[in-house]
């Protein structure tokens, strides 16, 4: 068997700011745009991408902080996981500050980016179900100085699509000031890819609990009738505490939400049991699901 290596870039460019990455990404409509190159990285070595030019993003410094805005955080995508993963950043958005923690080894969270992780839009990235419970939205820079702003969700869900030339420039978050957790499961000891993951985010002003699975689809899954059922339960102007069995009992109403039953079959016979995996995967939700709500109500 022959192997090729990569095929190299033939032209770097490296703007100083979001409008001129934009206006070099529509000057070159080939150009992958990079910035920690985590994903894009893994591709070119594994030969699935041989990108003709690349539009660095490292030097762009207004997307690699974050600002106060009406009660919101906006967050530049250039934030690094190791960023994010930092005391202060966490007393602001603490369930993100807990998946950028666990997104991997040092070498991954110091060059990975929060808008690397929505846009390369994997299963298993670690920000995007936190993104999701949150409901944070994008705002998108295009040609001209053009904005326009997506709710994360469509994005992953493929409702909505970067177009041609867009950037992702910052991901706005409310602030909540309230408990939030982030919990995954991986199939090693120490970080790694998820098997599955959960974000829980409490909401008292508005009563809500919100809740997003992670790794086990395509995009992260928001079970709203177990946050809605959940949220009936909480004693919002007292202790906020719940029971253990009810705490199982979200657990499991989230797991199988997200991991149903197979459809029964339409000749009447015995339904099709669950395939082992998916029942270990389904117990391994319930798990994160009942720990990540008992540690944002204690």
């Amino acid at each position: 068997m022959t192997t090729h290596a990569p095929q190299a870039a033939h032209t770097v460019t490296l703007p100083g700011s979001l409008d001129e990455a934009v206006a070099a990404l529509a000057a070159m409509p080939a150009a992958v745009p990079v910035a920690g190159g985590t994903d894009l990285m893994a591709a070119v070595n594994s030969g699935l991408l041989r990108p003709a030019a690349l539009v660095g993003l490292g030097r762009i410094g207004e997307i690699r902080g974050w600002q106060y805005q009406n009660g919101h955080a906006l967050l530049g995508a250039g934030l690094t996981h190791a960023r994010m993963g930092r005391p202060d950043f966490a007393a602001l958005i603490p369930a993100l500050a807990a998946a950028a923690r666990a997104a991997g080894p040092p070498q991954i969270r110091n060059a990975g980016t929060l808008g690397g992780n929505i846009v390369t839009a994997a299963p298993t990235g670690d920000a995007l179900p936190v993104l999701a419970a949150l409901e944070a939205v994008l705002v998108v820079a295009g040609p001209e100085g053009a904005r326009r702003e997506i709710p994360v969700g469509h994005l992953l869900a493929g409702a909505e699509m970067l177009r041609p030339a867009e950037l992702v420039g910052y991901v706005r978050v409310p602030l909540l000031h309230a408990p939030q957790t982030f919990l995954k499961a991986t199939g090693r000891t120490g970080p790694g890819r998820a098997t599955a993951s959960v974000a829980v985010v409490l909401d008292p002003a508005r009563r809500y609990v919100r809740c997003a699975v992670g790794a086990v689809a395509p995009m992260p899954l928001r079970p709203l009738d177990a946050e809605a059922w959940v949220a009936s339960l909480i004693d919002w102007d007292g202790d906020r505490a719940l029971a253990p069995e009810v705490l199982s009992a979200f657990g499991d109403y989230v797991a199988v939400a997200c991991i149903p039953d197979p459809p029964a079959p339409d000749d009447g016979s015995e339904p099709v049991p669950l395939p082992p995996a998916a029942l270990h995967l389904r117990r391994t939700v319930a798990a994160l699901a009942r720990r990540a709500l008992g540690r944002a109500l204690a």
